[in-house]
């Protein structure tokens, strides 16, 4: 997941519905565009078949609910396209690998690569290599050190991840100033984790409140059983607690279980499909989880199709897909939890 949000053009009002706008085939949407006759975006042109497109995906491994959710989705948005062909590397954590992986690709002569990197800098110049050779990179997620590297990169937004537990947080806690807040973080080396740390002391200072009680885990269940266990010990008295990594809070949540505490809510992150499934039942301390999404791969596919076929979003007037594309983090609660349940993944 990427640390340099923060750094990153943000196009205003684009988020994954937007994307999924970009390829409307209905009659209506035809009639009504403005996009030049030349754009090759006109709506309702974008779905029908075009030039053959052979795409390269490679991946870290999906030891991670949201990363094999990230590889599924890819492999299902390209099915969906007769004029695309996906091209699927194994997933997997050695960054030489996947170094070589691009390789193949680009011996291969894809005319795409979508590519979230395990290291964003050394898959810097391979990356680069790719472009230089004529074949569109499409980098997701983690950043690569060079503009040079990709024509295009869409991310999420760890920062705003923290910025809409906050004001969640704060809506519900409202003028109780003496609130004890807990954060239960990721790898706290990670910038991302740190993002989305200060993200959420910000939107919290902005309502007079702050962090009373804050652990870090390492993303996985056992760690998030074990830092909850600590917090809840260290913590006689907690009113919210913004857990940041829904696969965690598996842990997390078992771990409130058995101290029997209830006193508080609980907001999780990444946005789990059971997360979802528990925030919709009502029946749950976990009141909301902030999205952090798992399309971004299968965003990739469609951006890279469109780029080798000289096409553009149609819900913009400018002719050229963007340059960099972040995602919005929304809050989902029990009254919009339907519209994002779709595309959540499992935990």
């Amino acid at each position: 997941m990427s640390a340099r949000s923060v750094r990153t053009l943000i196009v205003a009002g684009l988020s994954v519905v937007a994307l999924a706008a970009c390829t409307s085939n209905t009659p209506e949407a035809e009639e009504t565009s403005n996009a030049p006759a030349n754009s090759g975006a006109a709506a309702g042109k974008n779905d029908e078949p075009g030039q053959k497109v052979r795409i390269g995906f490679s991946a870290p491994a999906a030891d991670h609910g949201w990363m094999g959710a990230i590889t599924k989705a890819t492999q299902a948005e390209a099915k969906k396209y007769s004029d695309v062909e996906l091209i699927v590397a194994e997933g997997t954590n050695d960054v030489n690998l996947q170094i070589s992986q691009v390789e193949t690709f680009i011996n291969q002569k894809v005319d795409a690569i979508v590519l979230l990197p395990f290291d964003g800098a050394a898959l810097t110049p391979v990356a680069t290599k790719a472009m230089e050779a004529g074949i569109t990179v499409v980098n997701v997620d983690r950043e690569f050190d060079s503009p040079f590297a990709a024509r295009t990169t869409i991310l999420g937004d760890n920062y705003g991840m923290g910025r809409s537990a906050g004001t969640y947080v704060c809506q519900q806690l409202k003028d109780k100033k003496d609130s004890v807040i807990a954060e239960i973080a990721g790898i706290d080396s990670l910038p991302l984790t740190q993002d989305r740390s200060r993200g959420f002391k910000e939107a919290l200072t902005d309502c007079g409140l702050k962090v009373s009680n804050r652990v870090a885990a390492e993303f996985t269940v056992e760690s998030g059983e074990k830092a909850a266990a600590n917090l809840l010990q260290a913590a006689p008295k907690i009113d919210a607690i913004w857990n940041h990594d829904d696969d965690q809070g598996v842990g997390v949540m078992a771990a409130i279980k058995n101290s029997g505490r209830k006193e508080f809510f609980v907001v999780g992150g990444a946005g789990s499909a059971n997360v979802m499934r528990d925030i919709k039942s009502g029946n749950s301390l976990l009141k909301a989880t902030v999205i952090y999404p798992s399309t971004q791969g299968a965003d990739g596919v469609r951006l890279a199709r469109l780029l080798v076929q000289k096409k553009a979003l149609t819900d913009l007037v400018e002719v050229e897909v963007p340059r960099t594309i972040q995602l919005y983090a929304p809050v989902v609660t029990k009254d919009n939890v339907d519209q994002y349940l779709p595309t959540a993944f499992e935990s």
